[in-house]
Formats: C-alpha cells, structure tokens, sequence
C-alpha cells in the first residue's frame, strides 16, 4: 500500500466549534448582493427573493437522479449496511463523536469518493453556487455523507437545531446539502430551520440570557417556526450560515434520509498551506480534522478506494489548478 501523507489540517479555527475546515472560516468576499450585475445562472428572480428572505434555496435536480441513486448505493456499501435488511441499520458507531448532538444522527465517514467528487463538479450544483457568492472563483468543501435510519420503537432521539458559525461572527459563509433519496415525509429525518430566527436574529438575541450558547439557540416557543425542507433524490439545498438549522428525528418507521454535505466559497489561492491540506485530502483519502469530524477508524477511504478522478471544473475547485 502506498505510504500515507499526513498534513496537519491548514485551518485551526475548528478544533473546538462545528464547521468544515477545508476551506476557511469566513470569507473576506461577501456573499452576492447582486451589485455586479451579472446574471443569474440556475436561481429564478423568484429563487433569488425567498433566498435573501428566508436564507435558504433548493435548487431542483441539482444532479441527475440515477447520479444521486448511484451515490446513495456507494454510502449503503460504504457504511457496511443493506438496504433491504433494517438489521442490518443499527450496528454501534465506529466513532465516538466529540460533537454530542450528532450522535446517533447518521454520519458516515466517507470524504472523497469518486461519486462525492462527481456531484461536487457537476456543472449545475457549481453554477448555483456562483450565483450564491456572484463569483466564479471557488473551493468545494470537503464534507461526508448522512445516512439517517429510522428510530426503532422505543427510541425517541431528538433532533436538533444549531449554528456551525457564531452569528455574532456574522459569518461570510454558506452551507448546503444534496438530498440522494427523496424524503418528502417530514417524519423521515431531514434537514430543518427556522427562517424565522434568521430574519430576527438581532430583536430575538435581546430576550436571552448573557451567557446563552453562540452554537445552540434555546427553541422554546419558536417550535411553530421550525420548517422542516422537503427534498427530493438529486436536489441541493443552500443555506446562509446564520440559519439555524439542524437534523430532524426520523420516526417514520421504515425510511431512509440519505444526502451528501456539499458547499463551496471563494477560492484562497494565495493560502498555500490550505491549498496543500486541500489536495493532499483528496489524493490520499484524508478526512477532515475538527471537533465534528472523527473519520473513519476502519480506513476504507485509503485502503478500498483509489484517488478520484477529478474533470477541469473539479481540479479548480480543488485548488490543484488555478482559476
């Protein structure tokens, strides 16, 4: 086997809060206002308005539904589960989360797979994102997989809501996830928000307490305003990292939530540590390291797996090649 590089992770600032730190923290570039005058390239007007009101957008077959069902086959295989057999769904963690709200929420380790890399340099998720930040120049996170079993009888697991991003920090930054199974059963364990907070953000903040946590707000009351997205097999959906958001539990009894974290944020070209991180994760299969992201003990992704193969658009929104 081949020696494995080991880079110590460019971007210190996740040791102790959630977030990816493949590509930084906060962008120095804001998020599009339209100013540039350019033209959309995916979002309608009418995307463009309920995403500045809301804070959120889905973007419809983002990919290819067979794409998305040939991923959703990869992450069953990958986490050692069948589809058709729920005994198969409960077998223990691997890893022990330091980050406790994930527990039990279906993370599979898995960072850079051929079929991560074909959806993350699909043309149209790319596109939507260029219209989310009105540059072209970006880096795509290097995220994992979800696969959210059902609950069993007897369970009752909560979901969660929750910040990546201190909203004190006024974060340049967005989020989004590629649904790679249809879960339109609000019941099945998909993502959630509250558009709400988003929008009275400052007002709500005045009615907390001075010591209330930057990373989980206290819901109480606001239990009405959670809305709970529906996606189907190969939508994306984009959310500013000032919306709490959050998995919610899946009690439906027998469905599967499966999605694939992807994002992107101006290219950092001139950050040549980051970019080294960045290239060395993907050509020998190295995850993420921070407080949310243990890996994967079995070291499948180095052992299994070959580097994936990356097209022009991929090799720049990796970094190995320059805008």
């Amino acid at each position: 086997m081949q020696q494995q590089m080991k880079v110590e992770m460019a971007n210190k600032a996740h040791e102790n809060i959630p977030g990816n730190p493949s590509t930084a923290t906060s962008s120095k570039i804001r998020l599009n206002d339209r100013s540039n005058g350019k033209p959309l390239r995916v979002l309608s007007e009418e995307d463009w308005a309920f995403w500045i009101e809301n804070g959120y957008i889905v973007i419809k077959n983002a990919v290819p539904r067979e794409q998305a069902r040939a991923t959703a086959d990869f992450i069953w295989e990958f986490d050692e589960k069948d589809p058709n057999d729920p005994e198969t769904w409960y077998a223990p963690a691997r890893a022990e989360m330091k980050m406790k709200e994930l527990t039990g929420t279906g993370m599979v380790e898995v960072y850079n797979h051929q079929h991560l890399w074909n959806n993350r340099q699909t043309q149209k998720v790319y596109d939507a994102f260029v219209d989310i930040w009105g540059t072209e120049k970006l880096w795509v996170t290097i995220d994992r997989a979800n696969l959210n079993i059902p609950q069993r009888p007897g369970e009752n697991r909560k979901g969660f809501i929750h910040w990546d991003y201190d909203p004190e920090t006024r974060p340049q930054n967005v989020q989004g996830v590629l649904a790679l199974a249809d879960q339109t059963d609000e019941n099945m364990g998909g993502f959630q928000c509250i558009p709400w907070l988003y929008r009275n953000y400052d007002t709500w903040k005045l009615t907390q307490p001075e010591d209330r946590d930057h990373f989980q707000p206290d819901v109480t009351g606001l239990e009405d305003k959670i809305v709970k997205v529906k996606l189907e097999a190969g939508d994306l959906m984009i959310f500013n990292s000032t919306q709490p958001h959050g998995i919610r539990p899946n009690k439906s009894g027998d469905k599967v939530r499966i999605a694939q974290y992807i994002s992107m944020m101006p290219a950092e070209e001139n950050n040549d540590e980051m970019r080294q991180w960045r290239i060395n994760s993907w050509k020998n299969r190295i995850a993420p390291e921070g407080y949310a992201f243990p890996g994967d003990p079995r070291k499948w992704e180095q052992t299994r797996y070959e580097t994936a193969k990356l097209s022009a658009l991929g090799e720049k929104l990796l970094g190995l090649t320059n805008w």
